[in-house]
């Protein structure tokens, strides 16, 4: 049974037994209680025969949960002919999963494009002309287009002259890499620059985005699984239950009391506060942009050891920024910029767009560049106030205006270099580079201090970059050069201290987010593949996001505690007063109902958390930005 036809049968037993009480109420109040009865028993019957289903399911998984509980207190009440108190009792266990699936999938809805980034066709040379073809057709050794802003659907060699292609999401790498004629291009890569021609190497199933595809099935399987809050305490409970049950059965022989032990017993406080408490905690962290996807995930939130965070997107912005701007002239470093950025708004190129966006940030006036040529990875020329301007590389931009005189910026690890000559002359240089996400070192720092013992870099880039970036953080490790699997296997390692979070936003993180306890992925820029991996969404693009999301976690688990131990009390005292004969069975099953009301308000409270040093939001979870 999928997802969906297991919500809809949730739906359709809580229909039921809701109908089935009502219905033999009303028939009680015009004095038909023998008709009564039978809807009360018609109401309860499903509730219970599904409920006796995931029971053995359970049973056959090696798992004994709080469901073994209720479907004896039913099962009593009805043997008895306690009818009543048998369609209170499944009212309310009905209610309670009815609740804990509404949390889950009111979670998933928003993540329905699983894996959107896997190109389904691909176009090849045939005869002279193109045609499009299906993935599974493609061989080794078709010539392939790969057109402007497509994601490599197979690995292969680079035919054309050159490529740019934008690796980010497979390799960590933030700025795009130029590929020479000859080069391995990856599949899942996204072209950046121009079309040029691929000669597949490998067939789609075969190739690096496939495999990283397999991996996250793989580390999805063997996720150990997170138990439930409400059953941790089934076993203890189940034996206090049994215990007063049979002592009251035994020591007065009436087995209605033993029946409203049972009924009493019904462990609603932990059937339905739980849930509750933690459905206001995934609606609360929605407010604050952390898209939670279930109860299990924020539980597991509430416990982390060790926080793994990969560099590129998460750590860092993701998009090549304006670090430094010198200067080769008497022009200034505005001057520069807009000469530069107004060339550039004629190119794709994301370095292009980069400083488009911070000219336009300083509210420089940008002019419309005329006449302009553009060679694919290497840079631009064109006229600008009827000046020639020239953006690229600092190669290409020798080659154009002569070797420039004196020595270049050193650059740092992870940095880019862009030259610009105005007028048959170098005006200067915009250093670029992948800076540190604003707020993150605070953010660091808000961890430990709620109790994060590890917390570490991932990454696929180069240990000098990510150490450049790093540096200051106080990290306790940093983790360079990994592939997809070289993450998965440190989680796995990390694990074996305490749960773990791991934290990304490329298709190379797909599978370290699958395998860890809880896996968060950057949702509002991030690939499609991490999100549909990921426990828990950002969907706003600020990893700084994480602290909340983890202290509402943590006290919307706390107000789940609390209500289970006031409610689990309040029932043991309720089972010893059934014991003794102070309570019926509906008497007892109304008591619970009290008790019910009582944990649910306390639950409720976590739809007020507000975390530390965090504006409450105003707006829906998607512009949640304060």
């Amino acid at each position: 049974m999928d997802q969906t036809q297991t919500d809809r049968l949730k739906t359709l037993l809580l229909a039921v037994a809701l109908a089935g009480l009502i219905g033999g109420l009303a028939l009680s109040f015009v004095d038909r209680p023998d008709l009564a009865s039978t809807v009360w028993f018609a109401g309860v019957a499903p509730v219970l025969a599904a409920l006796v289903v995931e029971i053995l399911r359970s049973l056959l998984r090696g798992e004994v949960g709080l469901d073994i509980v209720a479907a004896l207190s039913m099962t009593a009440a009805l043997t008895f002919g306690e009818t009543l108190a048998a369609a209170v009792v499944a009212l309310m266990y009905s209610g309670g999963t009815f609740l804990e699936g509404f949390a889950e999938g009111r979670a998933r809805a928003e993540m329905r494009n699983l894996l959107s980034r896997v190109p389904r066709t691909a176009t090849r040379h045939l005869n002279g002309g193109l045609e499009e073809v299906p993935l599974d057709d493609i061989a080794p050794g078709d010539l392939l287009l790969i057109r402007q802003g497509d994601v490599l659907p197979v690995d292969g060699h680079v035919t054309s002259a050159a490529a740019f292609l934008d690796t980010s999401a497979l390799t960590g790498e933030s700025l795009p890499v130029r590929l020479e004629h000859g080069s391995d291009a990856m599949s899942g890569s996204t072209n950046a620059g121009e079309a040029f021609d691929l000669t597949a190497t490998h067939e789609a199933k075969d190739s690096t985005y496939a495999g990283i595809v397999r991996l996250v099935e793989e580390a999805q399987r063997s996720k150990a699984p997170m138990a439930r809050l409400a059953d941790r305490w089934s076993l203890g409970f189940l034996a206090v239950t049994v215990a007063i049950a049979f002592a009251a059965w035994w020591f007065t022989g009436d087995p209605i009391r033993a029946v409203a032990v049972l009924v009493v017993a019904t462990p609603c406080p932990l059937i339905l506060a739980v849930p509750v408490a933690l459905v206001a905690g995934l609606s609360r962290a929605a407010q604050f942009g952390v898209l939670v996807k279930g109860a299990k995930p924020l539980e597991a939130m509430a416990r982390i050891h060790t926080l793994i965070l990969d560099k590129t997107g998460t750590l860092t912005d993701g998009r090549p920024q304006i670090v430094s701007i010198d200067t080769a002239c008497d022009m200034t470093p505005d001057d520069i910029l807009r000469f530069a950025a107004a060339l550039d708004q004629a190119s794709k190129h994301p370095v292009a767009q980069a400083i488009v966006a911070a000219a336009k940030a300083r509210g420089l006036t940008l002019p419309v560049p005329l006449d302009v040529a553009e060679t694919p990875g290497e840079g631009v020329i064109g006229w600008i106030d009827a000046l020639q301007v020239i953006v690229g590389g600092d190669g290409f931009v020798a080659g154009q205006v002569g070797k420039a005189s004196g020595d270049h910026p050193e650059l740092a690890a992870g940095s880019l270099m862009v030259a610009v000559a105005v007028d048959g002359r170098l005006a200067g240089h915009l250093v670029m580079a992948d800076p540190l996400r604003a707020g993150a070192a605070a953010m660091l720092m808000r961890l430990r201090a709620q109790g994060i013992a590890r917390i570490l870099l991932a990454t696929g880039d180069r240990m000098e970059v990510a150490q450049r970036i790093t540096q200051g953080l106080g990290l306790d490790g940093i983790h360079a050069g990994l592939t997809p699997d070289g993450k998965v296997d440190l989680v796995l390692a990390e694990r074996q201290t305490g749960p773990v979070m791991m934290v990304g936003d490329g298709v190379n993180d797909a599978p370290a987010l699958a395998v860890a306890d809880v896996g968060v992925a950057m949702g509002a820029r991030g690939a499609a593949a991490s999100a549909e991996a990921a426990d828990v969404v950002l969907l706003v693009d600020r990893v700084d996001r994480i602290a909340p999301g983890i202290e509402i976690a943590r006290r919307a688990r706390h107000i789940a505690l609390q209500s289970v131990v006031v409610g689990i009390g309040l029932s043991v005292l309720g089972m010893i007063a059934a014991a003794f004969g102070y309570l019926s069975p509906v008497q007892g099953a109304l008591f619970q109902e009290f008790i019910d009301v009582a944990v649910i308000l306390n639950a409720l409270r976590a739809l007020r958390i507000s975390p530390a040093g965090i504006d409450t939001p105003r707006a829906s979870p998607e512009g949640a930005t304060a």
